[in-house]
């Protein structure tokens, strides 16, 4: 049987679709009730509802040991999906718990219960950092401590070396590493995160546009690529998984096409980014409300960030589909 967490997020609830099509038998733990919605909704938006009844749902938390150990009777492969997502610093100490200790906790019982394979949801924020030489960034590019990093990259990162100790007591993984992950256009105006709100600040009347990049990548691709990896005999590797490096400007155009509304015509230079992100810190203090701009994702807005997906098609042969016209194609869904 095969464990899922983060079920209900995005990469969760299509590689939970992906597994029962392949006639998995899968159990996902959630934490709330009405979570479970957000996976179904998902099923039902490609019209595989009735296949939503196969998941076994079980009530826990990666934060809650004794909660893990059902969640772990049975179970042969893991995939650890969940995680708290978040450039906030006021949530920092929440994004360290989830996301390191959190992981620590799965590792520790797949360890435990002899799981066979583990994988590894991490991020493209928790690879390295260029060094002077060097001009796009691989897997094996060294982590420099000395740079500034967001909290949510320290605690992806944080995560994997606890992934990587696993591999010292014996546990076979793989760790992939995505982009920033395009999946279905929402059907509310009020998505927080990842692409879901990208979509909803372009609908919404989005007027600035910058011209920073970095790797895009579909959350179809992401869960194939991940059951291909399991199922393969690669272990103990990790791989960036991106379609291609994309200047936000021009995705922001493709988005603002589908949903036929006006693209974003103003320039944010980087002045005008530093100076927004420092004016709604004060606006949070003063008004008690969740950042909307940080440092961090001021910074990696202009930043021309580019990504090498080459370890990975070497592996698997892997095909991406275009970006672009996977916002083209999700649209008429």
């Amino acid at each position: 049987m095969v464990l899922v967490t983060g079920g209900t997020g995005l990469v969760g609830s299509h590689l939970l679709l992906h597994l029962i099509e392949n006639g998995e038998n899968v159990r996902a733990i959630y934490r709330t009730q009405s979570n479970i919605q957000k996976a179904k909704s998902v099923f039902e938006l490609y019209k595989k509802g009735n296949l939503f009844e196969k998941i076994e749902w079980l009530e826990a938390d990666i934060l809650d040991v004794p909660s893990l150990e059902l969640a772990f009777i049975d179970i042969d492969y893991v995939y650890h999906c969940a995680a708290l997502i978040s450039f906030d610093p006021k949530d920092e100490d929440a994004l360290r718990k989830t996301n390191i200790e959190g992981t620590a906790n799965m590792v520790n019982f797949s360890i435990a219960k002899e799981i066979k394979k583990f994988c590894f949801v991490s991020s493209i924020a928790a690879l390295g950092d260029l060094a002077p030489h060097e001009n796009i960034i691989t897997e094996e590019t060294d982590w420099n401590p000395e740079k500034p990093h967001s909290d949510y990259a320290i605690s992806k990162y944080g995560a994997e070396m606890e992934v990587w100790r696993a591999v010292q007591e014996g546990l076979d993984i793989v760790i992939i590493n995505p982009g920033v992950i395009l999946g279905p256009i929402p059907k509310t105006k009020n998505a927080q995160q990842g692409s879901a709100e990208l979509y909803v600040k372009v609908a919404n009347g989005l007027p600035f546009y910058t011209l920073g990049s970095t790797g895009f990548i579909t959350v179809d691709d992401v869960v194939k690529t991940a059951i291909q990896l399991m199922k393969s005999d690669i272990k103990n590797e990790r791989f960036t998984l991106i379609a291609e490096n994309v200047v936000f400007k021009d995705i922001l155009n493709t988005i603002a096409t589908v949903l036929k509304v006006k693209k974003p015509h103003l320039h944010a230079k980087p002045f005008l980014m530093n100076f927004l992100w420092m004016a709604d810190a004060v606006f949070s203090t003063l008004f008690f409300q969740k950042r909307r701009l940080t440092k961090a994702t001021a910074k990696s807005s202009y930043t021309k960030a580019l990504y090498s997906n080459e370890k990975i098609k070497t592996a698997l042969g892997t095909v991406f589909m275009d970006v672009h016209q996977y916002v083209h194609n999700i649209s008429r869904l």
